[in-house]
């Protein structure tokens, strides 16, 4: 007789997915924002961005010494899994309050409950949102009204994040959003882009057997053109031109020992090959692995990456 809650699917150390529809998580476990994080002293709150979607959000303020200062950099951040997460949490903290900015880290629905394309677009609607509060008749949440500098709009994401950053940074290059605001800055760290070509130290062979492969295609079974989806290959034949990129400064960040390491490379290339008029920076760290600095943010090389990335924030 079948058992009611067998594994179905499995990507292995991500996600399991059981007969009758649950899906368990390989993450850390979820914990609450905080009035004063007791290690920083960033406050956070969580906060409603749609219900009818639906979208939330963590918000981060740095512990401000003078509160009638000038108004601060906003960072709209797209985490790898919930933005409410131990590590995630911790990791968004520390760079709080390293760079001096506004975070608002965006809780996209997360497939494969709510399968491919949902996520790209759920952030895409939190980045409107965020910008909405730059005009008279802005959305009311204080943290943004009372502390965010619109003219300093930053976009980031890591991993999963990274992709997600991409698109929206791309979009934004093409479409107004709201109160005509600009992106400024944006930093993708160890990006999950992947394609049917290897590059670099890539496999070349049994691709389709690899993890980046394999998670693409299971959580957006309908996309077209499958793994060299400009989605997930920003340098597939037929891509939008990287020259479209919308914002004035870009940090792709990669790690010796992480899988996606040759492909990050590779998009940085082709960023400053395309005619972009922006300035671009890479950052190669040795001797660690795929989100070093969230997994394990209490080793020294990522406290000195964290220090590293919010100086390109300020």
């Amino acid at each position: 007789m079948a058992i009611a809650n067998e594994v179905v699917a499995e990507l292995e150390t991500l996600v399991r997915v059981y007969k009758d529809g649950s899906v368990e998580r390989c993450q850390a476990p979820i914990v609450p924002p905080s009035l004063q994080d007791p290690e920083t002293g960033v406050s956070s709150k969580d906060i409603t961005i749609s219900a009818n979607t639906p979208i939330s959000a963590r918000i981060y303020l740095p512990n401000l010494s003078d509160p009638s200062r000038k108004k601060l950099p906003v960072l709209v951040y797209f985490c790898i899994e919930s933005a409410f997460n131990l590590t995630e949490t911790t990791f968004t903290n520390k760079l709080v309050h390293h760079a001096k900015v506004v975070a608002v880290s965006i809780e996209y629905r997360l497939a494969p409950e709510h399968p491919l394309p949902i996520a790209f677009e759920d952030c895409w609607a939190g980045l409107q949102w965020v910008a909405a509060h730059a005009g008279p008749n802005g959305i009311n949440e204080e943290s943004l009204l009372s502390y965010a500098d619109f003219e300093r709009l930053y976009i980031g994401g890591d991993s999963a994040g990274a992709s997600l950053a991409h698109y929206v940074v791309m979009r934004a290059g093409k479409e107004c959003l709201p109160n005509n605001v600009k992106i400024s800055r944006a930093f993708y760290t160890h990006p999950y882009f992947w394609g049917s070509e290897a590059v670099g130290s890539e496999p070349t062979e049994n691709r389709d057997k690899l993890l980046p492969y394999k998670v693409w295609i299971y959580l957006y079974p309908t996309v077209p053109s499958g793994i060299d989806s400009p989605m997930i290959n920003p340098v597939a034949p037929g891509a939008p031109s990287l020259a479209g990129i919308g914002c004035s400064k870009l940090l792709v960040s990669v790690s010796e020992k992480d899988l996606l390491w040759s492909r990050g490379i590779s998009f940085y290339n082709a960023v400053k090959e395309s005619g972009w008029k922006g300035e671009a920076e890479l950052i190669e760290v040795e001797g660690e692995g795929h989100a070093f600095h969230i997994v394990n943010y209490e080793s020294e090389s990522a406290k000195k990456f964290i220090v590293r990335l919010a100086s390109f924030l300020k």
